[in-house]
């Protein structure tokens, strides 16, 4: 079953409370999704370590109900 674009942001938004988030679904399908997330959480982390606290707050769904999530993500700009 697909994954609707508001409980993605919902997610996110639970494990990183400032993060500012975008979502597209860039298919049409609910299955392939592009995020941008900005997050003061994100400060002197690496992308892969990024992305992984996005994974984590995704609760498992990135492969299941997520199919598809193409990642950027950024500390907010001084």
């Amino acid at each position: 079953m697909p994954m609707a674009a508001e409980e993605i942001e919902r997610l996110i938004k639970e494990a990183l409370p400032d993060a500012r988030v975008e979502i597209q679904d860039l298919a049409g399908d609910g299955d392939h999704y592009a995020a941008k997330i900005v997050s003061e959480a994100f400060r002197g982390k690496s992308k892969v370590q990024q992305h992984q606290m996005v994974y984590a707050a995704l609760q498992g769904k990135m492969g299941g109900e997520l199919h598809a999530l193409a990642l950027q993500t950024a500390a907010p700009e001084e």
